[in-house]
């Protein structure tokens, strides 16, 4: 949607706020001017707790009914007892009740009438006193929900899509599973914002993509944009399994029992070939993003092995490409919420987002710089748009240096081969701890030693001309920052940060929910080089990213892979390496056989987003030597890759 539609969008919200808040949040002695901020001046205590099922429609489970979806809610009780209405904060879940949700894996409890006691999270504990309703939606399938877990698809997007509806008046939903009495959001205003990481900010990225009436912002966290892109890159196996595996890890008892048919039609349309298929269009979101009409403020770890960076940057394109109002965090961690990252700046903004999306207030964030950036552990830069202004390809060339197997990096074209052997018990922090070194498994090619900074901000591409002994080959391509720096240990088990034993409050409290969570701080580790940015693909998908093809050995094939967004200084006298290799250990899954690749270097480059483009890469190269000698050594980097990077895109930390 075009920022000047989203404009005109506001001001009529501001106005309506204004008329309708200005008792509640304003002094007298301020009553002449808009407000900018809600304020907690609703009880928690005596917020009114419900349960409504909302008819999705769908019929999931095939037992002829509609299949029903649990909503609990929590809103404050004075604004309809004043015959105000309030807007909605939305995290519609899978998680609630089989993994928990948050740093602390919270489940929703409820008390003997079957209301709601403890939602996860500190959402209502400090938006509810702000005059804000939030709603935990139990996706279709779990929890006390009808219906199916399908993955992404159909179910999981419109089970989620029919609450917002209804919060609009145009669904019904009933105060009981299976009863007839119906239930009104007479409370709701229909300003809907949805939230939530992982799963959750997918199925935000989902029910946005459906254009939904009333969604007027979403906020996804470490979220999937394309559910192939989860499983697979460009026909590589991220994983050994597919979406029926994830489906039966949260479905609840009820639909275990009834959706083995679910199951198996995820079994068929997931083929670990790594084939695009019908399935895959249904999950993809980033095709839909023409049709999204909510603001989205992204977060996203770029070193997130789970919900890879991938996901964020094809995501954000498309929504620029379509002018739809955006806002960026990009942290140096893992799969990790912000609340446990950068609490207190994180609450402060999300409370401005939302009062600005939800209520209309002028309070001038649209105003601010786009991005928030970690540049270091806990020191964050901002950019006014991101990619800043100024970022332009710049196309870098492999060539042989003058130590065999280590090659450089420049703007000259190279001549001649490259030679390495996939082998699937070495990954990317191997091939860089190696990258001086000449070793069978790898190809690298690295600069000298910088002369200025050099900022990476988007998304790379590493085209390769290669020739395999054999009938099938994987392919990883890394970008490398080469020398010391103190990073988030992405890799430890908190992917970036450490859990504390002391806690901190933000929002009320009640017996049974509490606003106090345990603090964090940053897990650090240093390190002689860091891995910026990856992609993988299967040689065979070499003519169609979506079909592959057994190849034939001693043929050349030229594929261009796809590597994740980033944002990334590499520092004066640091070195930035470009590694061509086979196997990721960890991060995909091996060919069934061990091939021999080689690589035609005049064929062979990547295409790499810098601030200043290829001016800014001769800039920074200038006066240094084209390759610099150095003794062969170890680098250290991160050891080994996160839990998360396992199949589940958890709720969790």
């Amino acid at each position: 949607m075009p920022n000047r539609t989203r404009t005109t969008i506001w001001r009529t919200l501001a106005t309506a706020a204004t008329a309708a808040l200005l008792a509640t949040f304003l002094a007298p002695t301020t009553a002449q001017s808009a407000p900018r901020e809600s304020r907690p001046v609703h009880s928690f205590e005596n917020a009114v707790r419900e349960a409504v099922w909302v008819d999705t429609g769908l019929d999931g489970d095939g037992d002829g009914r509609h299949d029903r979806v649990a909503v609990d809610i929590v809103r404050p009780r004075e604004p309809a007892a004043q015959g105000r209405k309030v807007p909605v904060i939305m995290d519609a879940s899978p998680y609630y009740s089989c993994c928990g949700r948050g740093n602390e894996s919270q489940k929703k409890t409820y008390d003997a009438d079957g209301h709601v006691v403890g939602m996860p999270l500190f959402y209502d504990n400090y938006f509810v006193p702000r005059g804000y309703a939030v709603v935990g939606v139990d996706l279709a399938g779990t929890n006390r929900s009808d219906g199916c877990v399908d993955v992404g698809g159909r179910s999981d997007v419109l089970s989620a899509k029919a609450v917002v509806d209804w919060l609009n008046g145009r669904a019904t939903a009933y105060t009981t599973r299976t009863g007839t009495t119906r239930a009104k959001a007479t409370w709701s205003n229909g300003r809907t914002g949805m939230i939530g990481k992982s799963w959750d900010g997918t199925v935000a990225n989902g029910v946005a993509a459906t254009g939904v009436k009333g969604l007027r912002t979403i906020v996804p966290i470490s979220a999937i944009s394309s559910w192939y892109d989860y499983y697979f890159q460009q026909g590589a196996p991220l994983y050994d399994s597919g979406p029926d595996w994830l489906s039966d890890y949260v479905d609840s008892p009820d639909a275990r029992a009834k959706c083995a048919a679910v199951q198996q039609r995820l079994v068929d349309g997931a083929p670990r070939t790594g084939d695009w298929t019908p399935l895959w269009t249904e999950r993809d979101y980033v095709k839909d993003a023409r049709k999204v009409r909510a603001s989205v403020f992204a977060v996203h770890g770029t070193q997130d092995l789970n919900v890879r960076m991938k996901h964020l940057g094809q995501w954000w394109d498309a929504l620029a490409k379509n002018g739809v109002e955006r806002k960026l965090w990009l942290s140096q961690t893992g799969h990790v919420d912000p609340f446990d990252f950068r609490r207190a700046e994180w609450v402060e903004t999300l409370h401005r987002w939302f009062d600005h999306e939800l209520l209309g207030y002028d309070n001038g964030i649209d105003r601010e710089p786009m991005a928030d950036i970690e540049r270091h552990p806990d020191q964050w830069v901002t950019s006014a748009v991101w990619p800043p202004r100024g970022t332009a390809t710049a196309t870098l060339r492999p060539a042989h240096g003058p130590q065999a197997g280590a090659g450089t990096l420049g703007l000259r074209k190279g001549r001649g081969t490259e030679t390495f052997t996939d082998d699937p018990r070495r990954g990317e922090s191997d091939w860089a701890a190696a990258i001086d070194t000449p070793t069978a498994d790898k190809a690298g090619f690295v600069t000298g030693p910088l002369t200025r900074d050099l900022r990476l901000a988007g998304s790379s591409k590493v085209t390769v001309t290669a020739t395999p002994t054999t009938t099938t080959a994987h392919l990883s391509a890394v970008l490398v920052d080469l020398g010391p720096d103190t990073i988030r240990d992405y890799a430890a088990g908190g992917e970036g940060v450490t859990t504390r034993t002391d806690r901190d409050c933000w929002g009320a409290s009640t017996t049974g929910d509490s606003a106090c969570y345990l603090r964090t701080a940053a897990d650090t580790a240093d390190v002689e080089h860091t891995v910026v940015s990856r992609g993988w693909a299967d040689l065979g998908t070499h003519a169609s990213a979506h079909h592959g093809r057994p190849l034939t050995p001693g043929r050349a094939y030229t594929l261009t892979l796809d590597l994740a967004a980033t944002d990334h200084v590499v520092p004066a006298g640091h070195r930035l390496a470009l590694i061509v290799a086979g196997t990721d250990k960890d991060l995909i899954d091996p060919p069934s056989t061990r091939p021999t690749l080689t690589l035609d270097l005049s064929r062979t480059e990547a295409r790499v987003p810098l601030v200043g483009g290829t001016a800014a890469f001769a800039r920074a190269t200038a006066g240094s030597p084209s390759a610099a000698p150095r003794v062969a050594e170890h680098l250290d980097g991160v050891t080994g890759v996160p839990r998360s990077a396992g199949r589940v895109p958890e709720g969790g930390r």
